[in-house]
């Protein structure tokens, strides 16, 4: 849910003016008043390399104050022409110039005006010195090996910090361990020197870094002779030196780090421990250094003063020193003195204390000199306080408060100012304020006044102070609205009133709309690896959009501003997305939004799935020779519950390593019994599964290994499979390896005839195949497989009938008669052939035709067989596709499993005539204003004697319905064009030609053209190829609303004028007049040709599409391989061609079918197949599968090919 934030305004408020509260009142420049220090240096050092030293002193008053200063409690005046000052400031810069070491001292600034004199803290100003090492010849050091000795350093003074390093002439530290030590001092310690030692180069140097300086001390010489008679001895202390005695004393000042050290000279070299009398070291501030020679205590308090002891030991003996530590501290302040504004007659306090160790004492001053010489009338002076009665005009004055002891001083200024004024208004009249609905509003209305002063505020229009819970008025003058409303919004009033006067300014309240954010989605729930998009809908005030600030955060860290850089988060405004989503991307998301007046923040609970664990410590329990417990802990589930979990088994003996699933277990069950097969040596895995996916596999079981029994099963799916006469060849499924139960599995094989009383034959064999030679023919066997092995046999075996191998049928069917339907289509009947000649499974028929000559022209024809089979028992089928008028033989055979048997005697029949296919083409060949000439082709297959043709035409003009059909009969079939008169003038038409026979007339083809205008000249003859302007209306000239429907067909494949034809056929308007000769246009050929090609890229993709996965129609598979023979079985006898009709436009239907005789077989292959489109039942029989001989694939149907698209113009 959204979360407003406006506690969060008002806690940052209320602290505010607390602090403001807190602080001494602050006096407006105005108003006359004793100087107060605003700005002072503390410790100035004058570093060599600085171009000048500044000491500072800055004060405010009025009247304007003016600066002095002393040095070391004497006057000091500006009198070294150096000496840079600058105008209305106690500031002044000495130039690094020539010699400064005479500045050096403690100064101090006073700021003064007529009504007092305020005293700075004392300023001290360092002038160091360069540190050197005396020059000075260092006698060479002799020792005897195992000795104790010291290398002092004594390093110069100067301005610390001090660093001191022993190295040897080529700048390498000299190396310090449990017998070398290097003090606080910077002496170089040893407790019992080797020949290693010796060396004439030990140089301590000392550094000095604030004065950016090292020194270098002359080298020393030291000389380690050997020594055959080495002493051991116990330790005794160097550190701290035997003056020092048993005990010595160190002060520390609280808050700094204590450092003790102790070092002893022995043999062997003695080791160091420390410890408190009477207590224990401090825990996590204390540490050991310099191989426990110095023991370190940072952030020293009270509670670490006490006796510390050292000591020091070897197995001869020790030594001891006790280290008593006072702890002391500089004074600091309990109680301040504070500056404060009385008005006259009025009484007031000034109180001073201070602690430290020791106890500071505390100076009062007044004015900067000791309060015992000003007295003021009235003043009672204790040493930790001065009280004040009866205050005057003239007891104004600046106070001191000085504490101090052995570690320092501190000093404190209170301005005492007594002050009579009319309440000064400090804020500015007409202050504009703004909130948002539901926060608290704060308008302002700081004063100054002495006396003190009361505060009211009201609202402008009511004229009344303002009351109730909702206001609070701040000792500053500030009011507070609490819970502001729109009604809240308005002009204010803020009146300043005490004995002197009273004063007002305005204040105005403007109120906005709260902000208002909505993080989604809601609590998502998102798998790993995939990706969260969350999003942060704001709505805010108008006047606070230029302020809104959008953040993400997750579990309260904020991202960065655009996301990570490798840019996996990204963060664009008010959407945050995460690819790649993984477990510690969980959490808690908050947006929020930040303006100028308010907040506001939205969460959401990003929940991230991933797939559990591995299962972990798998345990087996309850072991049996065919089951056992197992058992197993649950992994994390990564937020989503384990739904089940899956056992997986590896002990398969042919293929080792190989895991399979067993069983699945409910997710909420961690333990299962697992049926267990003999003779496997298991071992088990546990996979778990969430709504995620499987997690990974357990670590696998101990493992269980099973005894060997008897099978459990025997071998299914036992079959037979024969290539010989009388074989049977005997097969089934072998038992898997999870199924044997144990070594030497067998198979043992019985058969014997079925139903016959004889012995059951028996065979075992190791694999699983078995070949056995019968007596008979294609004769039942009932045959058993059972498996055994060493254990024993398996259950009693199911018998399965089983048949041994076929032969050839041996005889042939007799063919009674074949029944011409039409000219396309035949029925044949035959006689079946006995059960026992089949020698087999009888599979069906199988028909087989040639055509042996046409009868329109008594031409011969080679012989190709074309095949069709019937399955099953039957004796009569169709034969389709035939060729009308024409004479075929054909036969009949049976065919069983092993092959076909012989053919009967040829059957000779003849069909008759059919009507003709569309003349191959029709073109208009010259036009005229009232005449036309057609020319056309001759059908390619005219499936008859040729009669004559039928010619109809009529008018299409822009009408929508169009004009009435003209006949015209052709008897002269010889004749390949006409001469049409009576036409009228700029008229367009449409032109229908048929062929005909004595059994009709066939499939008309179609041609438009136009007569021309008054006065126009002839067109001459058309080229004879293919003119796309022919059959194409340009969509330029369809009226606008008007539908047009676009058909697309293939065309005929043995077609070499073009692979496809379109038809256009326009139903609506077009122009009302024609234009001369427009198929002579440039524009007009170009926007064909694009038509054109855009139609045939069209035409393309259908077939493409159509003839995906490899399947065919019978026209395209026979257009692949044009047959002129089978082509008129095709026309006339398959129903998908008759969709390449052109159809006539509207009106015409009725009179351009007439006297066209109806199509004799409308019969398609997809009929009389075996295939996925069904059967077909005529007469009751059923109706073959259709297949061509010479090497000719099966033929199938898809249907027609026409497509059809409406087209807006």
């Amino acid at each position: 849910m959204e979360t407003l934030l406006p506690r969060r305004g008002v806690i940052i408020s209320l602290i505010f003016f607390l602090l403001k509260f807190s602080t001494a009142i602050e006096i407006p420049p105005s108003v006359q008043q004793v100087p107060t220090i605003i700005k002072q240096s503390k410790v100035q050092v004058a570093f060599p390399f600085d171009e000048y030293f500044q000491i500072e002193c800055e004060a405010k008053g009025n009247p304007e104050p003016i600066f002095t200063w002393t040095k070391d409690d004497n006057p000091f005046y500006f009198t070294d022409p150096r000496i840079i000052t600058s105008n209305n400031s106690g500031t002044f810069r000495i130039p690094n110039e020539g010699h400064i070491s005479h500045f050096q001292g403690k100064y101090r600034c006073f700021a003064s005006n007529k009504l007092g004199i305020a005293m700075s803290e004392e300023i001290e100003f360092i002038v160091p010195s360069v540190p050197k090492f005396p020059k000075e010849n260092i006698d060479p050091l002799e020792v005897e090996e195992g000795d104790p000795i010291v290398l002092p350093c004594n390093p110069p003074k100067g301005l610390p910090p001090l660093h001191i390093y022993w190295m040897n002439i080529e700048l390498e530290h000299i190396e310090q361990d449990e017998r070398v030590y290097m003090s606080q001092k910077g002496d170089l310690y040893f407790a019992n020197v080797e020949e290693k030692d010796s060396r004439n180069d030990y140089c301590c140097f000392a550094a000095f870094p604030r004065l950016r300086t090292i020194v270098q001390k002359m080298p020393m010489k030291l000389t380690v002779n050997s020594s055959n008679s080495i002493k051991q001895r116990k330790p005794r202390l160097l550190l701290p030196p035997t003056e020092s005695g048993s005990e010595s004393s160190i002060t520390i000042l609280k808050g700094e780090t204590l450092l003790l050290e102790c070092f002893a000279e022995g043999l062997p070299t003695p080791q160091v421990d420390w410890n408190k009398i009477g207590g224990d070291l401090p825990k996590g501030r204390e540490t050991k250094e310099n191989y426990g020679k110095t023991l370190k205590i940072e952030n020293v308090s009270y509670q670490d003063k006490g006796n510390y002891r050292c000591t020091a030991s070897n197995f001869l003996g020790m030594a001891t020193h006790d280290f008593h530590v006072i702890v002391e501290e500089p004074p600091r302040w309990t109680k301040k003195p504070q500056s404060a504004v009385y008005s006259t007659g009025s009484n007031g306090i000034l109180l001073c204390e201070a602690e430290g160790e020791p106890q500071p004492t505390i100076k009062w001053r007044v004015n900067g000199s000791p309060i015992d010489n000003h007295p003021f009338a009235g003043d009672v002076v204790f040493p930790r306080e001065v009280s004040f009665t009866n205050l005057q005009p003239n007891h104004t004055a600046v106070y001191q408060c000085e504490a101090s002891n052995v570690h320092g001083t501190i000093l404190a200024n209170a301005n005492i100012n007594i002050v009579d004024v009319r309440p000064l208004i400090q804020t500015e009249d007409e202050e504009n304020y703004a909130t948002v609905v539901g926060y608290s509003a704060f308008l302002h209305c700081e004063f100054f006044a002495s006396p003190e002063a009361i505060v009211s505020w009201q609202k402008v229009e009511e004229a009344k102070p303002l009351e109730g819970r909702r206001y609070h008025i701040y000792e500053n003058g500030t009011l507070q609205i609490n819970r502001t409303t729109e009604e809240d919004a308005g002009s204010y009033s803020c009146w300043v009133e005490n004995s002197i006067g009273k004063t007002a300014v305005t204040a105005n309240l403007d109120i906005r709309n709260a902000t208002k954010l909505r993080v989604s989605p809601k609590n998502p729930r998102i798998p790993k690896l995939h990706m969260l998009e969350l999003h942060c809908e704001s709505k805010c005030d108008a006047h606070l959009k230029h302020s809104l600030k959008l953040s993400w955060s997750k579990d309260g860290e904020a991202f960065e501003i655009n996301g990570t850089e490798d840019g996996r988060i990204i963060i664009d405004g008010a959407n945050l997305t995460i690819s790649n989503i993984t477990l510690e991307d969980q959490g808690i998301y908050c947006c929020s939004a930040h303006t100028d007046l308010d907040s506001a923040a939205d969460i959401t609970q990003v929940t991230v799935l991933d797939v559990p664990d591995p299962p972990e410590n798998l345990h087996l329990s309850e072991r049996q020779n065919r089951s056992v417990r197992l058992t197993w802990e649950a992994g994390d589930d990564h937020n989503s519950n384990i739904s089940e979990y899956i056992v997986e088994f590896e002990g398969n003996k042919e293929e080792p390593g190989r895991w399979e699933e067993l069983t699945r277990v409910q997710g909420k069950k961690t333990t299962v019994i697992l049926p267990l097969a003999p003779f496997v040596r298991y071992q088990f895995r546990v996979i778990a599964m969430n709504e995620v996916g499987r997690s990974q596999p357990s670590q696998p079981s101990d493992h269980h290994e099973t005894p060997p029994a008897a099978p459990d099963r025997n071998p299914q799916n036992i079959r037979v499979q024969a290539s010989q006469p009388k074989e049977m060849i005997i097969k089934w499924e072998p038992l898997k390896s999870m199924e044997q139960n144990g070594p030497g599995l067998e198979y043992r094989v019985t058969w014997k005839p079925q139903g016959a009383p004889v012995e059951w034959e028996e065979e075992t064999v190791t694999n699983h195949t078995l070949r056995v030679m019968t007596p008979a023919v294609y004769a039942p066997y009932d045959v058993e497989v059972q498996a055994i092995n060493q254990l024993g046999s398996g259950p009693d075996p199911q018998s399965v009938t089983l048949y041994s191998g076929e032969d050839y049928p041996d005889t042939a069917p007799v063919i009674h008669g074949v029944d011409v339907i039409n000219s396309t289509l035949v029925k044949v009947t035959w006689s079946t052939i006995p059960k026992d000649r089949v020698h087999g499974r009888l599979k069906g028929y199988q028909i087989n035709w040639w055509k042996t000559k046409s009868l329109l022209d008594g031409r011969t024809h080679p012989k190709e067989v074309n095949v069709l089979k019937f399955s099953g028992q039957r004796n009569s089928g169709m034969v389709p596709s035939l060729d009308a008028f024409s004479e075929f033989h054909l036969t009949v055979l049976a065919y069983n499993s092993k092959g076909a048997g012989p053919e009967s005697e040829p059957y000779i029949f003849q069909t008759p005539e059919g009507v003709p296919e569309q003349p191959t083409f029709l073109k208009v060949i010259k036009v005229d204003k009232d005449t036309a000439t057609l020319s056309w082709g001759l059908p390619k297959k005219l499936n008859g004697k040729l009669t004559g043709y039928l010619l109809q035409y009529q008018i299409i003009n822009d009408t929508y319905e169009i004009g009435e059909l003209n006949d015209i009969n052709i008897t002269t079939p010889s004749k390949p064009s006409w001469h049409l008169s009576n036409l009228n003038a700029t008229t367009r038409y449409k032109f229908y030609l048929r062929a005909c026979t004595s059994k009709g007339c066939g499939k008309p083809i179609t041609e438009e053209s136009s007569t021309l205008g008054e006065g126009s000249k002839g067109i001459g003859k058309i080229s004879e190829g293919v003119n796309l302007t022919q059959k194409t209306h340009p969509i330029e000239v369809f009226e606008p609303g008007a539908e047009h429907i676009v058909r697309l067909m293939t065309k005929n494949w043995g077609d070499n004028d073009s692979i496809f034809q379109d038809v256009i056929e326009t139903r609506g308007r077009e122009y009302a007049g024609l234009y001369d000769d427009i198929s002579t246009q440039g524009w007009f050929i170009g926007l064909m040709c694009a038509i054109a090609l855009l139609t045939l890229v069209l035409l393309t993709v259908c077939f493409v599409k159509r003839n995906r996965g490899g399947k065919y129609s019978v026209k395209e598979k026979e257009d692949l391989h044009p047959d002129p023979e089978i082509q008129s079985v095709k026309d006339e006898t398959f129903g998908e061609y008759s969709d390449s009709d052109e159809k006539p436009l509207k009106g015409s239907l009725r009179s351009i079918n007439r006297d066209m005789q109806p199509t004799e077989s409308a019969d398609s292959l997809v009929e009389y197949g075996e295939g996925d489109h069904g059967l077909f039942n005529e007469d009751g029989s059923f109706i073959g599968a259709y297949a061509g001989s010479k090497e000719k694939g099966s033929v199938e149907s898809n249907g027609s090919s026409t497509a059809t698209f409406p087209l807006r113009a």
